[in-house]
């Protein structure tokens, strides 16, 4: 996805919010024009997740190291496993258990401390108790059950901690459905904000249901001249592709392949494109996005 004006402002914002109370008046002025600097160069097809990840090299050589979100990643995927019993409840008394886990995996989307700099466990559990009477586009949803009729390889993208846990119940339900399906987890290579790992895969259970692969980078997103071999050739392999989360729509919408994203609208960008009011949810295909 191409870096819009507004995403260049809401980058400059973020940023000079993040280092307001960091080192002295020189470090953050170097910073800041550092950051402008690195909007500047930036590449027309250059995403904000890609920008971020430059721009946290120049954080650690004025700085020090990035916030570490290890501790918040337990927490929120301990939170989310302590909720998984209930979640399983309400799927299994619906229609369709695997449209079910779709609309909470998409509503733990919320989990986010990229976009919403601190996530209120309240708003999340309204989310998810919203999201038992929620519903995906039916048109797109219809389309990615005809697609994966059809398939051998799926790969699943995903984005945050705690979120996994949801994800994993998508992806067994995915595997009852379409029991021959081929179906890869990406995570993230790299520490990238409270993104998931192979260690959240691990301590959530999700690699107990799919195979997992890191991506091979630490943006806070797939983009595909970034990611390491494996994972690139796994997605351009793939028949269908599931993608969790803004960052990933924004590092890869556009790149042709038949990906489906579904996230929740938690930027005024995104807002205004899709049309939704904030924290509402989006589940869109790239050939028709």
């Amino acid at each position: 996805m191409r870096l819009c004006a507004s995403c260049m402002r809401c980058l400059m914002d973020r940023q000079e919010e993040r280092v307001r109370d960091k080192g002295t008046e020189e470090d953050r002025d170097a910073f800041m024009r550092q950051v402008a600097r690195i909007i500047a160069e930036s590449a027309p097809e250059d995403s904000a997740p890609v920008l971020v990840d430059r721009i946290n090299g120049e954080y650690r050589k004025i700085f020090g190291p990035v916030t570490d979100y290890d501790a918040i990643k337990k927490e929120f995927n301990e939170l989310m496993l302590s909720l998984e019993p209930d979640i399983r409840s309400v799927m299994e008394k619906g229609e369709d258990a695997l449209h079910t886990a779709f609309v909470f995996a998409r509503a733990a989307n919320y989990i986010d401390f990229g976009m919403a700099g601190r996530v209120e466990k309240e708003t999340l559990l309204e989310l998810l108790e919203q999201a038992a009477g929620d519903s995906m586009d039916e048109t797109v949803y219809d389309k990615m059950l005809s697609d994966l009729e059809q398939a051998r390889k799926m790969v699943y993208v995903t984005d945050n901690c705690g979120e996994v846990v949801c994800d994993k119940l998508v992806v067994v339900e995915l595997k009852k459905r379409f029991p021959l399906l081929e179906l890869t987890v990406l995570v993230r290579g790299e520490p990238a904000l409270n993104d998931a790992t192979r260690e959240d895969a691990v301590q959530t259970g999700l690699d107990k249901a799919a195979r997992i692969v890191d991506n091979g980078c630490g943006v806070a997103g797939t983009p595909l001249d970034y990611v390491g071999e494996e994972a690139r050739g796994l997605l351009k392999e793939a028949d269908v592709i599931l993608a969790k989360g803004q960052g990933n729509f924004e590092t890869m919408h556009g790149c042709g392949l038949n990906v489906y994203y579904s996230f929740l609208c938690k930027c005024d960008w995104f807002q205004k494109r899709f049309g939704m009011e904030k924290n509402k949810g989006m589940f869109v295909r790239e050939r028709s996005s």
